[in-house]
C-alpha cells in the first residue's frame, strides 16, 4: 500500500487512523473464527473465499460501475503475481492455524514487512537502512525463539508453514513497489479466486448451520469489510504510520484466543513475539523521522 501522496487535513488523517485501526482490529479475529469452525483448513479455506470474494466483487460494483472490469485489465502480469501470491499467503495462514498457535502465526504475520525488506534487496537492489537491518537481525532472533519452543513435530510445521506465509505476503508487498499504479482490491479478488478454485477438489460441500455462518462473517467481515476499510484508510496516513498500526494484531488476536479459548502459546513464542514485535515498531518509528 502506498502512503497519501499529498498532505490530508486533520481530520481526513483521523478518518484514516480510525479506519485502518478498525480493520486491524478486525482482522485481529481470524484466530479465534478459525477456532469456532468444526470443518478441516481446506473447507474453511473454501467457504471463507467465496464468500471474501463476493464482498469484494459488490464493493467494486458499487464503487466502479461497469468500469470495475477495466481494473482487471490493468492487472498486468505483476498484478496477477500479485494475486497468486496472496492466494499463497492465505492457504497457508489457515494451515498454518491448524497446526500451532494463533501467538506463533500471527508474529510471522508481524514480521512479513522485515521479510519485505530483505526481498526488496535481493531482487530489486533497495538499500537497506542501518535502522531496518538491526530490526531484521533482531525479527531474526524473535522467530528462532518460537522455533525453539516447537517441541512436536505438527507445531514445528504449523512454525514453517507461517514462515512461509510471511515470505509469500512480503512478496506481493515487493511487487506492489515494482508497479504502484496495480489495483489492490482487483488483485486479491483475484487471490481469493485462486483459493477457492484450489482448495475446492478438498472442501466439504455440507456444512452445519453453525459453521457456514462462521465461515460467512470470516470471509465477509473479517476479510472483506476488513479490506475495504484498510485500502480506504491507508490512503489518508502515512504507510509508516499504517505500519505501526498494523503491529495491533500481533498484540490482540492471541488476547482474542486466549479470553475465548485459554490458549497458552507458552513463554518462548511470547517473548519472541515481544521481540519480533518491538523490532518492527521501532523500524517503522524511524521511518517517520
Amino acid at each position: 500500500m502506498s502512503s497519501a501522496a499529498l498532505p490530508v487535513s486533520a481530520s481526513d488523517y483521523r478518518r484514516g487512523a480510525l479506519l485502518v485501526t478498525g480493520a486491524i482490529v478486525v482482522w485481529s479475529i481470524a484466530g479465534v473464527l478459525a477456532r469456532w469452525v468444526t470443518v478441516d483448513p481446506w473447507t474453511t479455506l473454501f467457504w471463507r473465499s467465496l464468500f471474501a470474494a463476493g464482498a469484494l466483487f459488490a464493493y467494486l460494483a458499487a464503487r466502479d460501475g461497469r468500469a470495475m472490469f477495466a481494473g482487471f485489465a490493468r492487472l498486468g502480469g505483476v498484478g496477477i503475481a500479485m494475486g497468486l501470491c496472496f492466494a499463497a499467503s492465505m492457504i497457508c495462514f489457515i494451515n498454518a492455524l491448524a497446526l500451532t498457535t494463533v501467538a506463533a502465526v500471527l508474529v510471522f504475520q508481524a514480521a512479513a514487512p522485515l521479510f519485505a525488506a530483505v526481498l526488496a534487496w535481493l531482487l530489486l537492489r533497495e538499500r537497506v537502512a542501518r535502522r531496518t537491518a538491526i530490526a531484521i537481525a533482531l525479527t531474526l532472533c524473535g522467530v528462532g525463539l518460537i522455533v525453539v519452543q516447537s517441541a512436536d513435530i505438527g507445531r514445528l510445521w504449523g512454525n514453517i508453514i507461517s514462515a512461509a506465509m510471511g515470505l509469500t505476503y512480503a512478496l506481493t508487498v515487493v511487487l506492489a513497489r515494482i508497479r504502484h499504479d496495480v489495483p489492490t482490491t482487483e488483485a486479491t479478488l483475484l487471490g481469493v479466486l485462486v483459493v477457492a478454485a484450489v482448495s475446492a477438489p478438498m472442501a466439504s460441500f455440507t456444512v452445519a448451520p453453525h459453521d457456514m455462518a462462521v465461515l460467512a462473517v470470516f470471509g465477509v467481515v473479517q476479510m472483506g469489510l476488513a479490506l475495504i476499510m484498510f485500502t480506504t484508510g491507508v490512503r489518508l496516513i502515512p504507510s509508516a504510520d499504517a505500519g505501526l498500526i498494523s503491529v495491533l494484531e500481533a498484540v490482540l488476536a492471541p488476547i482474542w484466543v486466549w479470553i475465548a479459548f485459554a490458549e497458552n502459546p507458552g513463554a518462548m513464542t511470547l517473548l519472541g513475539g515481544a521481540v519480533v514485535i518491538a523490532a518492527v515498531s521501532w523500524a517503522a518509528s524511524g521511518k517517520r523521522q
